[in-house]
């Protein structure tokens, strides 16, 4: 009886707190606040809460920030915009006024939720870097954007990593 006890009281305290469960080497992330639930693949991934003045959000830092950060950001478009065409706008909006940016690969995506993947080169502090966004469809109005930017060489290595946390991306 004290073990079911025990058991119980900490259940309820993981689930009013950020929940994090390793199963393995990867951990499921999400919290209260969030409408998605995302899966790292291991322990050098860390969720780091930022705030600002008008919200707070979180970053994914795989090991240091340089070697790779992931920003997820939820877009509200017209129906009919696909994350082909948000891939495109947000390239000749965006992207391109980056430093040494170089226009890459862009490829269908299948995960929980479909999409496209679009890559990118970029130069950072001198050095050279990379972007990879997976751009996935919740619904005819709701494009979920997956930003992973970092090293070239670090980023380029954990491309399956990056992969297969975009594949894990869940609504709740």
């Amino acid at each position: 009886m004290r073990r079911l006890l025990t058991v119980a009281a900490l259940a309820l305290a993981f689930a009013a707190a950020p929940t994090v469960l390793r199963a393995q080497e990867a951990q499921a992330y999400t919290t209260n606040d969030l409408d998605y639930a995302i899966e790292l693949p291991n322990a050098t991934w860390r969720a780091v809460p930022q705030a600002d003045s008008l919200h707070e959000h979180t970053e994914f830092v795989y090991g240091d920030r340089g070697d790779g950060l992931l920003r997820i950001r939820k877009v509200l478009v017209d129906e009919g915009t696909t994350p082909a065409d948000l891939a495109k706008r947000d390239q000749d909006n965006k992207l391109r006024f980056q430093h040494g940016y170089v226009e890459g690969r862009q490829d269908n995506f299948p995960g929980r939720l479909k999409g496209v993947a679009s890559s990118y080169e970029f130069t950072g502090a001198g050095k050279p870097m990379v972007g990879v966004i997976y751009y996935l469809q919740a619904d005819p109005r709701t494009i979920y954007v997956l930003h992973f930017t970092g090293a070239k060489d670090t980023l380029l290595r954990i491309r399956a990593q990056t992969d297969s946390i975009a594949r894990s991306f869940r609504l709740k």
